[in-house]
């Protein structure tokens, strides 16, 4: 049975939610892997043999951080081995630019506790200085028993800062700041010495405490990150904004879950939210890897009756199907309106964006392009085009990236944003709705 279709209200505040409680890719696959429990999504491993039913619906994650999920019509056998329009894929990313903390981070200096960080991803680093951070992530650990474990922590409370120096000890700040990521940006924790403990062994206290693992005994790896506690936010004269962390793209994440999570019972849909799109996803759990093609050969594995002729009933699926790459695009900002091209220019709240690119840098074509647009049209919702200015360079985002590897039709679409890659970034509250009542009528 279908689910009712969220208000715009409703949608906004459960999307606040969601990224205010995803502060890395891991808290975000957690959280969406909780949701489709609930909604009677059946968890697979990918070390087990999978045995489908029509039917049914599933989802597989993989390294906690990239996530799919599906599902199964009742006709599946007939209608996945070559009937249009085969699967109907959505996809986003789970990671974001942030600071990622060193394996042997701790610093002192000058009687103060600090952390070195690297960055990851193209951030916007000026807005890191002066917020109240916070650290989330991954902890892999040995217990007692000498037994590997892992587990996820959110701090949740401020508990860093990366102060700036103050006008006084450089007169030029205003006209140019540039950022050495080496020297500039390590956080503040504490006064080195009132608690002299290394960063680990905050860890497995942290893990005593807010995990409640007692049994762990060393900490062996982590993967944390800093993040800003602010939380997320309707702001403007009548909320007409989102504020917040993250926007890209856990907006686009949470937009293509809750459109899944109410589709129809009739269509093969599947949601694909990977990690590592912001450093080139060139890995095991990101859309340059074989993630998203090793769960197709099983699907038709399990679904396909022609045992000898499975590999052609995979590509006959493929070019059956349909994937929508959803990643945010820039918004014309009224202070830098010179910075877009005059006729491609997107306005917050007026619809999501079709991104398009002679050079594939978006994997959009024409007929791809048709087929959005029209699936807007039925669902009364406005659609804009983004074009980049042709004397300079163009992002990218999964879209080629999935079309290449898999042969899949693609278009590439997003919710007009500004300030993208900053610790905070700001979309209009009527866009992220719109594109969910598309999305949703992609997968009906």
């Amino acid at each position: 049975m279908t689910r009712q279709a969220l208000d715009k209200n409703s949608f906004n505040a459960g999307l606040l939610d969601f990224i205010a409680a995803s502060p890395t890719p891991f808290h975000a696959v957690s959280h969406m892997s909780q949701s489709l429990l609930a909604a009677g999504f059946q968890p697979l491993d990918e070390v087990d043999s999978w045995e489908l039913q029509a039917g049914r619906r599933y989802f597989v994650t993989r390294n906690g951080s990239s996530i799919i999920a599906f599902t199964l019509p009742g006709t599946a056998a007939t209608k996945l081995d070559v009937t249009y329009p085969g699967i109907r894929l959505a996809g986003a990313h789970t990671d974001s630019p942030c600071l990622r903390i060193k394996p042997q981070p701790d610093l002192r200096k000058n009687n103060y506790l600090q952390l070195g960080v690297e960055v990851y991803g193209g951030a916007l680093l000026n807005p890191w200085f002066d917020r109240d951070l916070s650290i989330a992530g991954r902890v892999d650990f040995m217990t007692h028993n000498q037994q590997l474990n892992s587990c996820l922590i959110d701090m949740k409370k401020p508990v860093a800062v990366i102060p700036s120096l103050a006008i006084h000890l450089d007169r030029e700040a205003n006209q140019s700041k540039s950022i050495n990521a080496q020297k500039d940006l390590p956080p503040l924790l504490s006064i080195s010495g009132v608690r002299d403990s290394t960063f680990d062994e905050l860890l497995l206290r942290w893990l005593h405490e807010q995990c409640g693992r007692p049994d762990a005994e060393r900490v062996l790896s982590h993967e944390l990150s800093f993040y800003d506690t602010q939380r997320p936010a309707l702001i403007g004269l009548h909320e007409e904004f989102i504020s917040s962390a993250r926007l890209d793209n856990l907006l686009s994440c949470y937009v293509s879950l809750q459109a899944l999570l109410g589709g129809g019972e009739e269509t093969c849909n599947m949601l694909i939210c990977s990690d590592h799109e912001e450093v080139g996803s060139a890995s095991a759990s990101g859309a340059q890897g074989p993630f998203l093609r090793s769960v197709l050969e099983r699907i038709v594995g399990c679904t396909s009756a022609r045992v000898e002729r499975r590999a052609e009933d995979l590509e006959r699926l493929i070019r059956n199907s349909m994937l929508i790459s959803i990643d945010n695009a820039h918004g014309v900002h009224p202070n830098y309106a010179d910075k877009h091209d005059g006729n491609h220019g997107p306005i917050l709240n007026q619809g999501p964006v079709v991104k398009i690119n002679a050079n594939q840098r978006y994997a959009s074509n024409s007929r791809s392009v048709a087929y959005f647009k029209s699936l807007c049209a039925q669902a009364d919702v406005p659609v804009q085009a983004f074009v980049v200015r042709s004397d300079m360079a163009c992002g990218s985002t999964i879209g080629p990236i999935t079309a290449a590897g898999i042969g899949v039709e693609t278009v590439d679409i997003g919710v007009p944003t500004f300030a993208m890659h900053s610790i905070r970034e700001l979309a209009g509250s009527d866009d992220a709705h719109s594109l969910y009542r598309v999305i949703s009528r992609f997968f009906s």
